[in-house]
Order: C-alpha cells, then sequence, then structure tokens
C-alpha cells in the first residue's frame, strides 16, 4: 500500500492527503517531520516532507506526487480528461504553490512561530505578493471554485495554502493581501469544508495541532 510520510501541519502533506482521500486512493499515513537526519534523507533528498513511498521507492514533492498519482490511477481522473482544462488545472497549482504560498513563506517565521523578519524581507516580499496576486486575480474564478463551478485538483492546493496567505500577511503586515485584493478566500474555503476529505484534512490537522500544545 501507499505511505504517505510527513506531518498534519504541513500544508503540502494536506494537499496530497486531500487528493488521495478525494480521489478514493488507499493509502497509510506514516508520521515524519522535517529533518536533516540521515533516517529521512535516506527517503526525502532534502528532509522535507511530504514524501511517498511505493512499491517503486521513495518520491518527494507535493506536486510530483500528485502527478504520479494522476498517471498510476487514470481511472480516478486526478486531472479533467480535457487537456485543455488539465493544463489550466496545473497552471492555477503553480501560481498558488510558487508564486504565492512560497513567497508568503518567508514570512512564517514571525506570523506563525513567534520570531522576527528583516524590514528588508518585509518589503521585498510585500513586492512580489502584490504582483503574484494580481496574476492570479486574472486567471481564478471563485465561482465558487479555482476553475469556476467545478471542483479540480486546483482546489487541493488553493485549500491548503490560500488561508496561509491571507493570516500571515495579516499578522505580519497588519492587512489581509487576499481580501485587499477582492480575494475571497475564507467563503472559498468555507464552500470547499463541504466535503468529506477537506472535512478530514482539517480534522486531523485541528487534532495534531490541540495534541502539540503544552498540557
Amino acid at each position: 500500500m501507499i505511505k504517505l510520510c510527513g506531518f498534519a501541519l504541513s500544508n503540502y502533506y494536506n494537499k496530497v492527503k486531500f487528493v488521495l482521500l478525494e480521489h478514493g486512493i488507499e493509502f497509510e499515513e506514516v508520521f515524519v517531520e522535517p529533518s536533516q537526519d540521515e533516517a529521512v534523507l535516506a527517503h526525502s533528498p532534502l528532509g522535507k516532507v511530504p514524501y511517498l513511498q511505493t512499491e517503486h521507492g521513495d518520491l518527494c514533492e507535493s506536486q510530483c506526487i500528485v502527478e504520479y498519482l494522476a498517471a498510476r490511477f487514470p481511472d480516478r481522473q486526478i486531472f479533467s480528461a480535457d487537456p485543455w482544462e488539465a493544463a489550466k488545472e496545473r497552471e492555477l497549482i503553480t501560481f498558488v504553490d510558487v508564486h504565492l504560498e512560497l513567497t508568503v513563506r518567508n514570512l512564517y517565521k514571525e506570523a506563525f512561530f513567534g520570531g522576527t523578519v528583516s524590514d528588508a524581507t518585509k518589503g521585498r516580499v510585500e513586492k512580489l505578493l502584490a504582483h503574484h496576486i494580481a496574476g492570479f486575480r486574472r486567471i481564478a474564478k471563485f465561482a465558487p471554485y479555482l476553475r469556476g463551478e467545478r471542483f479540480s485538483v486546483a482546489d487541493a492546493a488553493g485549500y491548503v495554502s490560500l488561508p496561509l496567505v491571507g493570516m500571515a500577511t495579516q499578522a505580519v503586515y497588519g492587512r489581509d493581501f487576499l481580501l485587499d485584493a477582492g480575494l475571497d478566500w475564507k467563503s472559498y474555503v468555507k464552500a470547499i469544508n463541504s466535503r468529506p476529505a477537506a472535512q478530514r484534512v482539517t480534522e486531523d490537522r485541528k487534532a495534531y495541532i490541540a495534541a502539540s500544545r503544552p498540557a
């Protein structure tokens, strides 16, 4: 059986988990935290999560994992059968994962973990996000899903990462960059929360956070 390795606080772990649950693919969860220990590096070259363990070996990077699942289980139709729609879904995922989440990740130390980020970093991230969010707004429909009326694999990425963009910018700059741009990610997340797979991902993340808090 496929093993998904990582932990429930990781948005990229949850992205893959959402896809697995949504499409009814059997898998086992294995708790692994990011680490530079050889025990982890032997499976994930940079010590990151998630990574997937299969009968063929290990596979890291969330989008590579999703692409593998789509190719291995073509009957589950993880991506649209229409080539254009599938390409547009990949486009949206790239915007969410690379242009938005990886950019705002530079703020997490201050936004979520009690640290501080330099003013230079804040200034650089603010400019990049303004540019990237403007681009994202041109292609994301939010009607109610990223591609329009139909839920797609792009929403697995949007669901787990867009809240981080909104919350991190609110915490660091005092304003939610997505809401300011007219992108109502809160209503979007609420719409997706009606799906059992989304509910499972959220419940497991909350349970992990609760269990991690000091008694």
